[in-house]
Parts: C-alpha cells; sequence; structure tokens
C-alpha cells in the first residue's frame, strides 16, 4: 500500500476527480493548501498598487492506493494535472510515501481490505 500525496492547481481538481473515478480510484483526501515552489510567488495589482503575494493556492490529495494501483494512479494525475503538453512551473508535485498499515476505523478491518 502507499499514500500518495499530490499538489496540483486547484483548476485541476474536478477533471482530476473524474479521472481518477474513471480508473477505480474513487477515496481520497482534498485539502486547501498554500505555498510556493520555483514560482516564489506572485506579482498582484490592487486598486493602482502593486503588492506581491508570497504564498500561492493549492490542493492537496491524500490517496491510500494498494501496490497495483500506484503506477495508474500516478499517470492520471500527470496526465490531469499537467498544463498544457509540456507541463509549466507551478503544475504541482506527487510524493509516493509506503503506508506500513491501514485500519477502517467503523469496524477494524486492517491492511488491503480498509483501503
Amino acid at each position: 500500500m502507499k499514500l500518495i500525496l499530490a499538489i496540483i492547481q486547484p483548476t485541476k481538481l474536478n477533471p482530476l476527480r473524474e479521472a481518477l473515478a474513471r480508473i477505480g480510484v474513487t477515496r481520497m483526501t482534498v485539502c486547501d493548501a498554500q505555498g510556493y515552489g520555483r514560482q516564489l510567488g506572485r506579482t498582484e495589482m490592487y486598486r493602482g498598487y502593486e503588492y506581491k503575494t508570497h504564498l500561492l493556492r493549492k490542493i492537496e490529495l491524500e490517496i491510500v492506493v494498494n501496490d497495483d494501483f500506484v503506477e495508474r494512479t500516478i499517470d492520471t494525475i500527470l496526465s490531469v494535472a499537467r498544463t498544457g503538453p509540456e507541463g509549466n512551473i507551478g503544475d504541482g508535485k506527487i510524493f509516493v510515501l509506503p503506508a506500513e498499515q491501514v485500519v477502517q476505523i467503523s469496524d477494524g478491518i486492517t491492511g488491503p481490505g480498509a483501503v
């Protein structure tokens, strides 16, 4: 089992959720996030004054999948979350971590069956 953390653009959430559902990934946690990487923020204008926004809005997805779903989940995230054919700075990142144990609270099922 793996925990996939994906940081994506907010506009990509609904298309990605629908694409993941098509491949059988139907459970995820969605969190609002703020941060920056190589973008280093953005310069904005408000009532004629220029100001710098250091933290940009992102969406974090937390998805736990069994080992046989890892590659297709990553491929789907890559294909949907990328802006343009070659991607752009700020499209996001994917982290894959081991999930040592999963326990379903409602009935105590553990392991891959709980995912």
